[in-house]
């Protein structure tokens, strides 16, 4: 039986040895990546592109918000509703004459 107890202690230090190595690796591998995500997200060039593509978002959206403004605009407008008007009267006045026929 103490022959067992001795392999059993053995192994279980053997396997607290492996387990902080593989701790310690895990350990370092994060902080490298860590380190790279911060000189990363840091950089002045990585700045720069997400300020230039917040900027060109609001600039778009400003556009089509004025592009679809003006359509409302040309279909509402006292110009555009007597042309629809007179495109009305000259149609139905067609259909009139072609009845009386």
């Amino acid at each position: 039986m103490k022959a067992q107890a001795r392999r059993h202690t053995k192994d279980t230090a053997i396997l607290t040895t492996v387990a902080e190595s593989i701790g310690s690796a895990l350990g370092t591998i994060a902080a490298k990546a860590n380190a790279a995500q911060k000189v990363i997200s840091r950089s002045s060039a990585a700045h720069v592109v997400q300020r230039e593509g917040k900027r060109l978002a609001r600039k778009s959206k400003a556009v089509a918000r004025k592009t679809s403004k003006a359509a409302a605009n040309l279909k509402r407008s006292k110009a555009a509703k007597a042309a629809r008007r007179g495109l009305r009267r000259a149609s139905s006045s067609i259909k009139r004459v072609a009845r009386r026929r």
